[in-house]
């Protein structure tokens, strides 16, 4: 195997707390809305597949606005060449992290050969990220689940860190749950296989000198700041971090990586979002494009039913401009509440 390329990693500190890479969730208006809401938290697209790049020439599905760094593309694939071309087609367009996905249980990724069956796999990753790593400067990492149908993760998991490993991968996310191939559902398969979070904190212990960040079932700043204690070197967090972003986003600048500004209110998240999406209506977009990521962010505080309300219904109609979203405010207590 070739020898991985020696460089600093820029994305490893902001690993402390990441965003799930989520399918048609964390696209580009979702991630330029959560890095208003965190400076230092990495941000990751959602799957791409090596194929659509190297084969399909999608590039376009590698745009990214710069306002959104510390970004990781998480690629698809099990083809190392492909892959490897893909990485650095992602070096090129600017990422600071190349990730490919050994996780995702969903049918249409089975089919490719890749995603959670690669864990069946392990000396085939082992060449993916080994001739990514020997055609990219950038990190490449791996997110994984800790076994497979009828696999012993207890056996599976050490094996597999151990190949990837050994084929220069230094950073890993292990969602703590098996994922069950043959008859359950990706949704079923993000709740029903029980958690394991002894086990990754096990993992941690065995492969010190690896960064390890944890994910699965996290849902408050709280319960990752007790994962970080335990020794995990970082959390990552998904449907949380989408469904509730002020709850995770707002505090974690200060909670997690130790920033001393204010974070901002609520409103003044929004304040600062407002040209992102004037200048995104202008170039002719449409205004749910980037609200429907925006729905939750008044979770758990009065109006927030108003403000999901306006937001869903309005923007989705034809020329919805930015009185859609004054009109939401108003249902929270308007602009005036900025500052609270």
């Amino acid at each position: 195997m070739h020898a991985r390329p020696t460089h600093r990693d820029p994305a490893a500190d902001a690993a402390r707390l990441s965003v799930a890479p989520m399918m048609d969730w964390t696209d580009r208006h979702c991630r330029a809305f959560h890095r208003v809401l965190s400076r230092r938290a990495l941000l990751y697209t959602e799957m791409i597949t090596a194929p659509a790049l190297v084969r399909g020439g999608a590039l376009h599905l590698l745009e990214f606005a710069d306002v959104e760094h510390p970004l990781a593309v998480q690629l698809g694939g099990s083809d190392p060449a492909e892959l490897a071309a893909a990485a650095r087609m992602a070096e090129e367009a600017g990422y600071d992290e190349v990730n490919l996905n050994c996780g995702c249980p969903s049918d249409r990724v089975q089919s490719g050969s890749f995603g959670a069956v690669l864990m069946t796999q392990p000396d085939l990753v082992g060449e993916c990220v080994n001739a990514m790593a020997a055609t990219t400067r950038l990190p490449v990492t791996v997110k994984c689940r800790i076994g497979v149908d009828e696999q012993v993760p207890e056996e599976v998991l050490p094996a597999f860190l151990g190949t990837i490993r050994a084929a220069g991968v230094r950073r890993v996310t292990i969602h703590a749950r098996k994922a069950w191939l043959q008859g359950l559902s990706p949704k079923e398969n993000r709740e029903i296989p029980p958690l394991d979070y002894a086990l990754v904190a096990q993992m941690k212990r065995k492969f010190a000198d690896m960064h390890i960040s944890i994910n699965g079932g996290i849902a408050t700043l709280t319960a990752a700041e007790d994962q970080l204690a335990q020794g995990l070197d970082g959390v990552m967090i998904g449907r949380a971090a989408y469904h509730q972003p002020a709850q995770i986003l707002l505090e974690a600048d200060r909670r997690i990586f130790g920033a001393t500004e204010r974070p901002l209110s609520r409103h003044e998240a929004v304040d600062r979002f407002r040209p992102y999406i004037a200048r995104h209506l202008e170039q002719g977009g449409r205004l749910h494009s980037v609200t429907r990521h925006m729905l939750g962010l008044f979770a758990g505080q009065p109006g927030a039913r108003g403000w999901r309300r306006v937001l869903s219904e309005g923007a989705s109609r034809p020329g919805a401009g930015l009185d859609v979203l004054d009109a939401a405010l108003e249902r929270v207590g308007g602009t005036q509440a900025a500052g609270v």
